[in-house]
């Protein structure tokens, strides 16, 4: 109930209509750069020294002017076109969810993803045809999410059937739409993500020796998350971000896992790979969990030959579509890896990223070498956990373990957006009850890193309301377990976490009120991720630490081969 209060309180400050947040007043006078003098700059970057000789050669003539005008005039229009998309990214244009021709805007997406699913064959959707042209947002996730697009569609169809109609619904953004398409996320978190959640708090009861009322406040920190509803019930303020599906399909795996149902795990986990592949953040900890405790069975052959049956059979039944032909295989996989939208995307405070800042990647490096450097550090940071998860499996490290694996996955993997933190804060939901304050601490610096984002959404104010419905939850009175360990705290600890909280207190009132310099325009986006990544990192090295220490202690994942 409060979280249906919430998001119905977010959806009636996304509704309302001619107001324009602070920031973006100040970001337009912030970023209006003299255009035509730093195009002009650019332009004659391509002409010699005296204005009509090729920087590549000595070629001069009628030919060869009608060329360099050609490729000035191209250069010019580029240029241009990077002006109005840096601006739009600093939010002098609105909203991200309503943008111009001839692409309109992200929300166009899903409403987009809607219309080619329920107008063209299921054969068609990964094809670049003339009816579906993929350069206008083409579907680029797995099959369950194309299936639930259809779903969803044939509810658009049926009550607004406009909306999607083939080629004339482009750019639509009625009302009556839009609220169609909230209402399909609603129905996706009562229908998916709430019952996953009641299904591990019913394990988590079973398993509890403590106060029930823990409990309550354990369900409460996991479905009044801010940043999942900001992100599934604000962002693009159209609330067409159906994180709530992949992440509630994973809460269930977890669930079968907690209660040693590992078949149903591994189909309900597949399941969520099917429908976004991000949740590949999970699988290095699924995978070496699973494994180690068929190791320790005494069919171990057997036991991961049924695994791997579930896995295969899930698959082939979300793909069966597509497998026909190795053709259509490919082309639903060339869609699934998006390295054409470089390393990172915004400023997002992970490693490659953070570390832009005195290192040019982009510059320096190819793609394909940094996909290479991304494969290589994700893995390095995630082998530790799955080293001791195969050692020593037990449901208590899994759950640190999945938190280790999505944290390596955000630091250091290839094109990481800042809604991405959501994938790691939901295991370190899961563990608010053995770790409040780690919890609380790295909930709080996702809202920090996703900050300006939500800025250019016009959020503000819903995320000032959900950052205290957080606060008062969180402290709430016999809620919050107790943490001995914090009276224990030395005068520097406390000085320090005082200190880190002031300070990201002030980024919040900088980042509103004071215009950065011309000279660098996102300068106080690059500290809000600085201070995020560093404390990302220290949640990283801690609860690595604290998955190896639990693994040695006697009994923990050490029990005899079973039959």
């Amino acid at each position: 109930m409060v979280q249906l209060l919430s998001v119905v309180l977010l959806y009636l400050q996304i509704g309302r209509r001619g107001q324009t947040h602070p920031k973006m007043k100040l970001s337009s006078t912030v970023m209006k750069i003299d255009e035509g003098e730093i195009i002009e700059e650019h332009v004659s970057a391509l002409k010699g020294d005296d204005g009509n000789k090729d920087l590549t050669g000595d070629v001069t003539g009628w030919d060869c002017k009608a060329e360099q005008r050609t490729r000035e005039e191209s250069e010019r229009l580029r240029l241009q076109e990077r002006f109005k998309r840096d601006e739009k990214v600093k939010g002098n244009k609105g909203s991200e969810s309503r943008g111009d021709p001839p692409k309109y805007g992200d929300f166009e997406a899903q409403r987009h993803w809607m219309e080619i699913t329920t107008n063209l064959p299921v054969n068609e959707w990964y094809q670049n045809t003339t009816k579906n042209d993929l350069s206008y947002w083409g579907l680029d996730y797995p099959p369950l999410t194309a299936y639930q697009s259809y779903v969803h569609g044939l509810v658009l169809k049926f009550f607004h059937p406009e909306s999607v109609l083939l080629y004339t619904s482009r750019g639509h953004e009625s009302y009556f739409g839009k609220l169609l398409m909230r209402w399909t996320v609603l129905t996706s978190d009562i229908l998916i993500f709430f019952p996953a959640i009641l299904w591990l708090i019913v394990v988590f009861a079973d398993q509890s020796k403590g106060d029930k009322r823990n409990i309550a406040w354990h369900v409460a920190m996991i479905v009044v998350n801010p940043c999942l509803i900001l992100i599934d019930h604000g962002h693009f303020q159209a609330c067409i971000n159906y994180n709530c599906i992949s992440l509630g399909l994973t809460v269930g795996a977890v669930a079968a896992v907690l209660s040693d149902k590992d078949l149903v795990s591994s189909f309900l986990f597949s399941l969520a790979l099917n429908h976004k592949q991000m949740s590949a953040y999970y699988a290095p900890a699924f995978f070496s969990y699973l494994l180690g405790k068929c190791l320790k069975r005494r069919n171990t052959l057997l036991e991961v030959s049924k695994l791997g049956m579930i896995v295969i059979g899930t698959f082939a039944l979300v793909w069966w579509p597509y497998l026909h032909s190795r053709v259509a295989v490919l082309e639903v996989l060339s869609r699934l890896a998006p390295f054409e939208r470089g390393l990172y995307e915004d400023y997002v405070a992970n490693f490659w990223c953070t570390t832009s800042v005195l290192i040019k990647w982009k510059r320096l490096f190819t793609t394909q070498s940094l996909k290479l450097f991304c494969l290589f550090m994700t893995v390095c940071s995630c082998l530790p956990s799955m080293i001791l998860q195969i050692r020593a499996p037990s449901t208590r490290t899994f759950l640190y373990g999945l938190l280790n694996s999505s944290l390596s996955f955000y630091l250091f993997s290839f094109q990481v957006h800042e809604k991405s933190i959501l994938l790691p804060l939901l295991p370190a939901s899961i563990l608010a009850m053995e770790e409040p304050f780690v919890f609380q601490w790295f909930t709080q610096f996702a809202l920090l890193s996703m900050f300006p984002l939500l800025c250019r959404d016009k959020l503000l104010l819903p995320y000032i309301a959900l950052y205290g419905i957080f606060i008062l939850i969180y402290y709430a009175p016999n809620g919050k377990p107790d943490t001995p360990k914090a009276r224990f705290w030395s005068r520097m600890t406390l000085f320090f976490v005082g200190f880190l909280l002031f300070l990201s207190f002030v980024l919040h009132i900088v980042y509103l009120t004071i215009n950065p310099p011309k000279k660098y325009p996102f300068l106080f986006e690059a500290i809000i991720m600085l201070l995020c990544f560093s404390q990302f990192v220290f949640v990283a090295v801690y609860t690595n630490w604290k998955q190896w220490f639990l693994s040695m202690k006697p009994g923990i994942g050490r029990e005899k081969k079973q039959v």
